[in-house]
């Protein structure tokens, strides 16, 4: 199943994708409908009987929006695909224990949304296509067995970077968290989408429908129970929370010259069995 939360005739809603081109919305889903997706990820109430029969809305008529605004910052793992690392930098950057950042939730933007240049502190902005973990329950200590439970699905999200920010700062935060540089979406899958739970994910980045990004998670550095059992070690993760995996190789900075985002590009990021999550790069008015 894919959840997605949308605008539709004045009002704000969320809903179940269905057959790929319309949306059942969350009243015709349940008895007492949760108030939206993040408040239907931490309860999980039974969906009605003969729910998914119901007729839906055309994707057409609707504005897909940000999923949920998270109860927490995005958390973000870095330096997770070897041949990320090494466009970045040496094979002595490879980490041998998770790198986390957090980046603003703030920052997030929603598909077909506007990434912005903020050509008046940064001329560095770069891309970062990623497969995003969605927590699905609460929990802290966790082995990396136990981790898969905790899972609620999985969603698309670029991880905008200021390049040049980050190396200023010498830390990510600030460089990660400008406004309108988190667009995240369209869909959140849940984890029972997909049979085999082991199988990689392929990620893929166009950006103006040039191939940027070609990857997949079996090439990632920690696994994703292994991100999460790491992360709940004295500090419990929330329903809600998202986990930003990690980029795989290509991104602008990786060319010779850089190839950053700049007014009018089109980024867009395919991640099997998800969707396609696309953005427009604008400069500030």
């Amino acid at each position: 199943m894919k959840w997605l939360s949308y605008f539709y005739q004045g009002k704000q809603n969320f809903g179940l994708l269905k057959e790929e081109h319309a949306v059942i919305p969350a009243e015709k889903l349940f008895r007492d409908p949760p108030t939206d997706l993040l408040a239907y990820i931490e309860s999980q109430p039974e969906l009605l009987a003969g729910a998914l029969a119901e007729t839906g809305i055309p994707l057409t008529e609707i504005e897909i929006t940000v999923p949920y605004l998270p109860p927490n910052n995005v958390i973000g793992i870095g330096k997770n695909y070897p041949e990320h690392v090494l466009e970045m930098g040496s094979k002595e950057d490879i980490p041998k224990e998770i790198l986390v950042f957090t980046k603003s939730k703030n920052a997030l933007v929603a598909d077909k949304g506007v990434i912005k240049t903020h050509q008046n502190v940064t001329n560095a902005l770069d891309y970062e296509g990623e497969l995003a973990v969605i927590i699905g329950k609460a929990g802290s200590d966790l082995s990396e067995a136990e981790a898969v439970s905790h899972i609620f699905g999985y969603t698309i999200l670029n991880d905008v970077t200021a390049r040049d920010l980050q190396v200023k700062h010498k830390q990510f935060y600030i460089a990660k968290s400008l406004d309108n540089s988190c667009p995240i979406g369209p869909y959140i899958a849940t984890k029972e989408t997909f049979p085999d739970p082991e199988a990689p994910f392929s990620i893929r980045t166009l950006v103006n429908g040039e191939e940027r990004q070609s990857g997949t998670t079996a090439d990632m550095i920690f696994s994703i129970p292994r991100m999460i059992a790491d992360l709940s070690k004295g500090h419990t993760l929330m329903p809600g929370d998202i986990i930003a995996t990690g980029t795989p190789p290509g991104v602008g900075k990786g060319f010779n010259p850089p190839r950053y985002l700049k007014d009018g590009d089109e980024v867009a990021i395919t991640i099997s069995g998800i969707g396609t999550l696309t953005n427009f790069v604008q400069d500030q008015q």
